[in-house]
């Protein structure tokens, strides 16, 4: 039944041309160099400190890990991020 919802997910999203990350609900990132990182369709801010941010995801969690690490905006679904960004990890 899954494979099912997700090629009719696809084709809709074909169709229609929308955005894969739209229709899947999966989180859209933008990354600048190595200081500057926006997240879009996150759930949530679970950890933070200088060097790590954990984000609760539709499906998982995403990790940042850097130094000197700052949330310059945070909105329902999204954060913008600067600092010295080393690695982005999604697990789930």
């Amino acid at each position: 039944m899954r494979r099912l919802s997700s090629r009719i997910r696809k084709w809709t999203a074909d169709i229609l041309d929308l955005p894969q990350d739209v229709v899947f609900d999966l989180p859209r990132l933008t990354m600048i160099g190595d200081r500057q990182l926006y997240i879009e369709n996150h759930r949530g801010v679970i950890h933070f400190s200088p060097d790590k941010l954990r984000l609760a995801l539709p499906k998982g969690e995403l990790e940042v890990s850097g130094s000197g690490l700052v949330i310059r905006g945070i909105w329902t679904e999204e954060v913008f991020v600067e600092g010295v960004i080393t690695d982005v990890h999604i697990n789930g």
